[in-house]
């Protein structure tokens, strides 16, 4: 028994009867105390509610224990020592992670990176470029060797104006992905050509699909086109400019889905008539599984950005086997994932000439408080990289390649001050480099998408320096 429970026993000159002692905590049953029955309560750690009306003062005045007043403060400094933490965790913070959100910001960079290219230590953009792509190059722990893309084309389609081809190639000796190519009729060849990078969408059964408009497709495909796309294709419409146009399914969407043993036809065949329902209950159930197959990939070793990076790159790859492509004119462009893929493509890829990206813009320690839940996910993280480099530092790493990136200034799933301080971080960065006029940010009064005001500043852009 503790100290204080004897000088209780020794004040009122018999046992403490109820009273026991867990772990940090004191239960004391006080009915037969006059005056103290109406404080009985649970000071535990574990007892959280009751805790904060806990407190040395109400404690002295509800006893009355003049005499013991010394020693119930030390006890009492000792109970609030070990519960303090306890008390401060339980204090709102605003965050989706609770109070857990100290720590975890404890632990994210202050100030500027270390290796951000506006550190003064880097004059040499060279340098600076070795050092800090190097850095994201190891820390994707993925890097497969180079491969013949050993293209089959399976399918050619007259679309009028274009020619859309079903292609595969390879992206490394083991990985096979599906593409549509497009193919104006009328521009001069070679042609310049545009990578478009579709997006996430919380939308797994249809990938290239959702940027490339089919005649036979579900009216699912439509619905999405017109929440964020403003109704259009952009692969059509960037086709119907004269550009050899590639789109690829990304890793764990369209033909490359996450498909289960047992899984029905409906969802192994994609056909026409599937319900809007159980369209829906596929996403679902691939969107609750996401995190398991990032952790299945990353206990083997590796990394999803890093599978999705390098098959951006190996498509380029791809096009420079084409005698119908100018290999020294090619651009890329994506809204959502398909801008964080288009930001990167150029940032390891120097053969870009242009890359727009289309909301995805911001600077992670802004996104740890509320911002992390639908923005950051195992498709996006390589683990470490933001010990070093903030996401506009990456973007930087295609400095002098021309770079126009878009927000929606009412886009939730970012923290507008963070999207803010990313836009000047970039600007600085091309401005150090000498090229302040190949970068452009810009907010639209919009959500998340990429409307049509959008699209045609973006086809401007392209145009420009493709």
């Amino acid at each position: 028994m503790s100290s204080l429970a004897h000088a209780l026993e020794n004040y009122l000159g018999k046992p403490i009867t109820g009273s026991y002692f867990k772990g940090h905590g004191l239960h004391l049953e006080l009915a037969s105390f006059p005056g103290l029955a109406q404080d009985q309560t649970m000071f535990s750690p574990a007892t959280t509610p009751r805790t904060q009306r806990v407190n040395r003062r109400n404690f002295l005045k509800a006893t009355a224990v003049a005499g013991l007043g010394s020693m119930l403060r030390g006890q009492f400094n000792t109970f609030a020592a070990e519960t303090g933490p306890v008390v401060a965790a339980l204090k709102p913070t605003g965050s989706d992670v609770g109070s857990l959100f100290a720590f975890i910001q404890s632990q994210a960079v202050k100030g500027e990176f270390p290796l951000s290219f506006l550190n003064p230590r880097f004059r040499s953009l060279r340098n600076w470029k070795k050092a800090a792509r190097g850095k994201l190059l190891d820390l994707l722990h993925y890097s497969p060797p180079a491969c013949n893309p050993a293209a089959e084309t399976v399918e050619r389609v007259d679309c009028g104006d274009y020619v859309r081809e079903k292609v595969w190639f390879n992206t490394t000796p083991e990985a096979r992905v599906p593409a549509f190519v497009l193919v104006p009729k009328r521009s001069p060849k070679p042609a310049p050509a545009i990578v478009a990078l579709h997006d996430h969408g919380g939308f797994y059964l249809w990938g290239k699909e959702k940027i490339v408009a089919l005649p036979d497709e579900h009216p699912a495909l439509a619905d999405f086109r017109r929440q964020y796309y403003g109704g259009r294709s952009i692969a059509t419409e960037l086709v119907q400019q004269g550009y050899v146009v590639v789109i690829i399914d990304m890793f764990y969407w369209g033909e490359r889905r996450m498909l289960l043993d047992d899984d029905p036809a409906d969802w192994r065949e994609r056909t026409a008539s599937l319900t809007r329902e159980r369209i829906q209950a596929f996403n679902s159930r691939a969107g609750q599984n996401e995190q398991l197959v990032g952790r299945t990939i990353y206990a083997a070793g590796f990394t999803w950005p890093g599978v999705m990076f390098w098959d951006d790159v190996r498509t380029v790859d791809y096009l420079l086997t084409r005698p119908d492509v100018d290999p020294g004119r090619i651009g890329c462009v994506g809204l959502s994932v398909g801008g964080l893929r288009s930001c990167h493509l150029a940032a390891l890829d120097e053969r870009i000439r242009a890359t727009v990206v289309v909301g995805w813009m911001a600077s992670f320690p802004a996104q740890l408080k509320k911002h992390v839940r639908n923005t950051i996910g195992h498709t996006k993280v390589v683990p470490g990289l933001y010990q070093h480099l903030d996401y506009p530092d990456v973007a930087s790493l295609a400095i002098p390649t021309p770079m126009l990136v878009i927000n929606g200034a009412k886009d939730g799933l970012f923290d507008l001050d963070g999207v803010k301080a990313s836009f000047t971080k970039l600007n600085a960065c091309y401005a150090k480099a000498g090229v302040p006029d190949h970068c452009r940010t810009r907010f639209y009064e919009a959500p998340h998408e990429f409307n049509a005001e959008m699209q045609a500043e973006a086809w401007a852009w392209l145009k420009r320096f493709v």
